[in-house]
């Protein structure tokens, strides 16, 4: 394969996903009219389909990789939160589920007309203390036996102690990699790696003139808060990996780009088997490059298999 390190045993990687999980539903259609009710589209359905968004679409994808998958969250305890469990046992993922009675599973339903997306509906609400208390105990007696632990933060409530599971997960020598929400970083001190994308990094750091003042936004952040690594995914302009010794940069792979949705997801999870089955950083990223450039040119929520990145790009 052009320019790709050698591709690591990755059925002997165990990795323990934790975060907000949500059910992605797809609603195709045919759209041939205006609503005479309001200027928008008819959508007359003629299929569905579901799919493990959020925290759950790392894990799957973490196992599409041929790597043994933990996913730890809340749901709710209503019909999307059955849908997930079995979608990610048909997956082959371990999912532990805590069920929190108050909480609606997060749900994200795209309507779909002439294979673009029209509208998104979001059902969400956040799990209680309680519920969140239970995961974090699950999550230390996990941590002895994985390689690699992901925390994948949609902001949705699912990581509220996740500064805690970071200093467990150092403490038991596991690296951490962290895929961020938000503005505040600081919660995600000790890290191992972050994985932001260009805009998430734009809003901490502030917008940047040109690469090497992004390369001195990146690195100030990494040593702030620190971390051995930043991870800034860029869209068409590939990714860049920020350590100590410097930056390594990978251009985008891309052939044909559908659908971005979930290709952080997918940037991550590849990043984490990578690693768990003993690849160096900087080879792990070129992995994850590559899965990300076949998974953007897939519909939605998506995973990338271990015969699909063995296919030379």
């Amino acid at each position: 394969m052009r320019n790709l390190p050698p591709l690591p045993d990755t059925s002997r990687a165990r990795v323990l996903v934790v975060g907000d999980v949500m059910l992605d539903r797809y609603w195709f259609g045919d759209v041939s009219r205006i609503s005479p009710e309001a200027p928008v589209p008819v959508v007359k359905v003629e299929r569905s389909e579901e799919r493990p968004g959020g925290a759950a679409n790392v894990a799957r994808n973490a196992a599409a990789l041929a790597a043994h998958t933990v996913l730890l969250s809340v749901v709710g305890q209503d019909e999307p939160a059955q849908a997930l469990g079995r979608l990610l046992e048909s997956e082959g993922v371990v999912a532990s589920l805590q069920t929190d009675p108050d909480l609606a599973t997060t749900v994200k339903l795209r309507v779909i007309g002439r294979q673009q997306q029209l509208l998104r509906i979001d059902f969400e609400t956040w799990p209680n203390h309680e519920s969140l208390q239970a995961t974090l105990v699950e999550f230390r007696s996990r941590l002895p036996n994985v390689d690699v632990v992901v925390l994948s933060d949609y902001g949705k409530g699912g990581l509220t102690h996740v500064a805690e599971m970071i200093r467990l997960a150092r403490e038991a020598n596991k690296p951490v990699l962290v895929d961020p929400k938000g503005d505040d970083y600081s919660k995600y001190r000790g890290a191992t790696l972050l994985t932001p994308n260009r805009s998430e990094l734009r809003q901490v750091v502030g917008k940047w003139r040109d690469d090497a003042d992004l390369a001195a936004r990146a690195q100030k952040l990494r040593t702030e808060l620190a971390l051995d690594a930043l991870l800034v995914t860029r869209s068409e302009e590939g990714m860049t990996l920020f350590r100590d010794e410097g930056s390594v940069h990978e251009g985008t792979r891309a052939r044909e780009v559908y659908d971005v949705s979930g290709a952080g997801d997918t940037v991550i999870a590849t990043l984490a088997v990578m690693l768990a089955a003993g690849a160096p950083m900087a080879d792990a990223m070129r992995w994850a490059n590559h899965a990300a450039g076949i998974v953007v040119g897939k519909l939605g929520t998506a995973t990338v298999t271990l015969d699909e990145i063995k296919i030379p790009d």
